[in-house]
């Protein structure tokens, strides 16, 4: 809407500095000097570079954004029939910010248009394709999404793949860039075609028209490594064929690569995604699993599987891990999210109960807690949170009563005054 507001704007002449100290209520009588205040509703006012032609194309786009604010959806498709004529003015120096204008205009009203079609949203985007070809390759991408949308996902394939092949001039690095996003879109559709077939199989069955997909699809999803970035729903995609053939090697080598890769973003998903084939097939190394986790609890602390990790390290029984573990539950909590969670409160005493067969338990305790003292009773042990923990989960109520001494010895919490 901001490109809509700059376009609408007359031409003006510069205005010189010197004329800022001529400002008055009544200058506009003066012969010159116009007021500096913004007007209400700036719509066609003439300026000496300004053609008829210039401002009526103004003003039906000022229209068309009036159209859109109020949801006139029909009426800004009407005005918008008229818009692209701006494209055959000789004179126009910015023709290319005018087509992308029109491209972002026209899409908008055909997704809340009633009686829009796909003939419609194919018209407007082949017009645009043939307009130029400087957004040739994201005018494609975007066509074949809507297209996957609404479930011509063969349409879509096709629309990447002219895509993928197409060339002009010599390739930019943002091109090249583009054709490898199209490229993964286009295994994608493939993989979604390759579900779509699987779906009718029989357990066990395979088919060579299924598995000829599956052979396009990897080509460029296994390609997507090469290129750092955030690729999850490629990975996932790539990771599932991969274990329906029972090529788990090549599936766990992939989901490896994309999390300890130091080329790549950090990404807490990769990790998760890593955990749960290993966990998924019962991978025999448990310390490639603790691993995983252990990066997760970096990235993201507050993470569900945090329990898990808790759990790998209450089985080594040694006692820097129960503290670990300790600490790793202690920090779920820190989030308001888990505070009424009976399970992580349930798990938290079962750690305790086993950092207390430690000597120095209560120093390992205290260690963590102290960063906590000034507001960890604010977020769990008050007053309201013992009256609504007795109404709502009296077993919650039971479990953190039990650990308020424990983990707040020299406090006097209201929520265990609550219990009683």
């Amino acid at each position: 809407m901001d490109d809509i507001g700059r376009e609408i704007e007359p031409l003006e002449d510069p205005v010189d500095d010197d004329d800022d100290d001529d400002f008055s209520e009544d200058n506009s009588s003066k012969g010159g000097k116009k007021s500096k205040l913004p007007l209400v509703n700036p719509t066609c006012v003439e300026s000496p570079k300004e053609t008829g032609f210039h401002q009526s194309t103004r003003t039906c786009l000022e229209r068309i954004r009036e159209a859109l604010l109020h949801h006139r959806w029909q009426e800004a498709s009407e005005y918008m029939a008229c818009y692209p004529q701006m494209l055959e003015d000789p004179t126009n120096g910015t023709a290319q910010h005018y087509k992308e204008l029109i491209w972002g205009i026209s899409t908008e009203i055909l997704h809340h248009h009633p009686n829009s079609k796909m003939e419609d949203y194919n018209n407007i985007y082949e017009r645009m394709k043939n307009s130029g070809v400087r957004h040739y390759l994201m005018i494609c991408l975007e066509h074949s999404f809507h297209l996957m949308l609404n479930g011509h996902i063969e349409d879509a394939k096709r629309q990447l793949s002219v895509a993928e092949s197409w060339r002009h001039g010599k390739e930019s690095a943002s091109q090249l860039q583009t054709t490898k996003l199209i490229q993964a879109y286009r295994s994608l559709l493939d993989y979604i075609i390759w579900c779509d077939k699987k779906s009718t199989l029989s357990d066990g069955d395979h088919n060579q028209d299924m598995h000829n997909y599956f052979r396009q699809a990897s080509v460029n999803l296994k390609e997507i490594l090469r290129n750092p970035g955030v690729w999850d729903p490629f990975i996932l995609s790539y990771v599932e064929m991969l274990e329906f053939y029972e090529d788990h090697a090549q599936a766990l080598q992939i989901l490896n690569d994309y999390a300890y890769d130091s080329n790549f973003p950090p990404n807490p998903n990769a990790h998760v995604y890593l955990y749960q084939y290993l966990k998924r097939h019962d991978h025999p190394d448990k310390r490639m699993s603790k691993a995983a986790l252990k990066i997760l609890h970096l990235l993201v602390p507050s993470h569900e599987l945090m329990l898990e990790y808790s759990s790998f390290l209450l089985q080594s029984e040694k006692n820097r891990d129960i503290q670990k573990a300790f600490g790793v539950i202690l920090e779920m909590l820190d989030f308001a999210c888990w505070r009424d969670n009976l399970d992580v409160w349930k798990h938290l005493k079962t750690i305790i109960q086993k950092l207390q067969l430690q000597e120095d338990w209560k120093n390992a305790v205290s260690e963590l807690m102290a960063v906590r003292k000034d507001w960890w009773p604010a977020l769990h042990f008050t007053t309201f949170h013992a009256s609504r923990d007795s109404a709502e989960n009296p077993e919650l109520m039971e479990v953190k009563a039990s650990l308020t001494k424990i983990l707040c010895p020299d406090l006097n919490l209201k929520y265990a005054a609550g219990t009683s």
